[in-house]
C-alpha cells in the first residue's frame, strides 16, 4: 500500500479486539486488581489496562506520508499505569512533570519498490534521575510483551492498509492524505 494509505492505517488502528493483546493488557493490569482485592482500604486510580489503545495517547503530529507521532505522558511504573492527560501537542512538549516520564511512539513509512516499509520507534525522556530509575526496570519487564503487541500492530496496520488499496485501487495517494501540524 502506498505510505498515505499505510499512515492512515495507523491512525485506524484498535487492537482492543486481538485476544493476545487484550490478555497481556490484562496481564499488566493484574498488580492494581490484586491490590483492590487484598487492601482493607479502597484503591484510588483507574484501570487503564482493560481497554489502553492509541485512544489514551495524545496526537502529536503527522508529517504527510512520512511519519505519525503520538505521546503518552505518567508514572508508567505504578499499576495504575499512573497517566497524565495532556490536552494537545503543545501540552505535550512542554510537560515536564518531575517523577513523570514523556512517551513519543513514531510510525515512520517508507516508500519500497512494490509497496511501503512501516517502522515504529519508541522513546522516553524521563526528566530526573529518580524517574529513569524508577522507569528502567518497569522498562525492561514490560518491553518484550511491548515488542510483542508491536508487532500485532504492524501485521494489523498492514493487513488494513492493503484491504483500503485493494478497495479503492482507482484513488490517487493524494486522496489518503491527511497533513496535521505537529512536531
Amino acid at each position: 500500500a502506498p505510505p498515505a494509505a499505510v499512515l492512515d492505517a495507523v491512525a485506524r488502528a484498535d487492537l482492543t479486539d486481538d485476544p493476545l493483546v487484550r490478555t497481556l493488557l490484562r496481564l499488566r493490569g493484574l498488580p492494581l486488581r490484586l491490590r483492590r482485592q487484598l487492601s482493607p482500604q479502597p484503591v484510588a486510580g483507574e484501570d487503564v489496562w482493560g481497554g489502553f489503545g492509541l485512544h489514551r495517547f495524545t496526537p502529536l503530529g503527522r508529517d504527510a506520508d512520512h511519519e505519525i507521532a503520538y505521546g503518552l505522558t505518567g508514572r508508567f511504573w505504578e499499576a495504575t499505569g499512573g497517566l497524565v492527560a495532556v490536552a494537545d501537542a503543545q501540552a505535550f512538549e512542554h510537560f515536564n512533570q518531575p517523577g513523570a516520564a514523556k512517551l513519543v511512539m513514531t510510525w515512520i513509512a517508507q516508500p519500497q519498490a512494490g509497496g511501503t516499509q512501516l517502522t515504529t520507534i519508541t522513546r522516553v525522556a524521563c526528566p530526573d534521575e529518580a524517574t529513569r530509575k524508577r522507569f528502567a526496570p518497569y522498562w525492561y519487564l514490560i518491553r518484550p510483551a511491548s515488542g510483542f503487541i508491536r508487532g500485532r500492530a504492524l501485521r494489523r496496520v498492514k493487513k488494513m492498509a492493503e484491504t483500503f488499496t485493494a478497495a479503492h485501487p482507482q484513488m490517487p495517494d493524494e486522496t489518503h492524505r491527511q497533513t496535521r501540524g505537529g512536531h
